[in-house]
């Protein structure tokens, strides 16, 4: 089957690229788009590495056929924080020393800030929940779950100032 041509929503750009059947969003993204935050690790959707924002919800790139993409909203690690700044969870990984080798970190910080954009307010087990599909070698999830919370709360703070992210 040839490539096709198909349109999505990339970090809140309209985007057109060719996709053939076999390729994977995360190679699209990577290759085709030369976004290389998206990192490639397992290729089987078991580290997290790839971790994009989809419609909403945190999915494995490397598992997600190119083809699904049509019409999607989609959001890399590149389209976190902006001009202005780093996004409250990019600064909330700094601050709290969540970052080692910093391989994982732009999975963890799209599984994170797909639970905070539905959640402000996450228990520890709901954040454990949701970085559980990330996996880290270098460091200990706690100060990944500390950052997330720390995140939430300047989420929370900038929310009732009138400045929500």
């Amino acid at each position: 089957m040839p490539n096709q041509i198909i349109s999505f929503r990339l970090n809140m750009e309209i985007i057109e690229v060719a996709v053939s059947p076999s390729e994977t969003l995360l190679d699209v993204l990577r290759e085709k788009l030369h976004l290389t935050g998206t990192k490639r690790g397992c290729g089987k959707g078991e580290c997290g590495a790839c971790t994009v924002i989809f419609n909403g919800k945190a999915v494995n790139a490397c598992l997600v056929p190119a083809m699904r993409a049509k019409g999607a909203d989609i959001q890399t690690i590149e389209g976190v924080g902006g001009l202005d700044g780093l996004h409250p969870l990019q600064q909330s990984f700094i601050d709290k020393g969540a970052v080692q080798c910093g391989f994982c970190t732009p999975g963890m910080i799209m599984s994170g800030k797909a639970l905070l954009d539905k959640n402000k307010s996450p228990s520890k087990d709901q954040i454990r929940e949701a970085v559980g599909g990330n996996i880290c070698r270098c460091t200990g999830y706690i100060k990944i779950e500390e950052a997330v919370e720390d995140a939430a709360f300047k989420l929370r703070t900038a929310a009732v100032k009138g400045g929500d992210q």
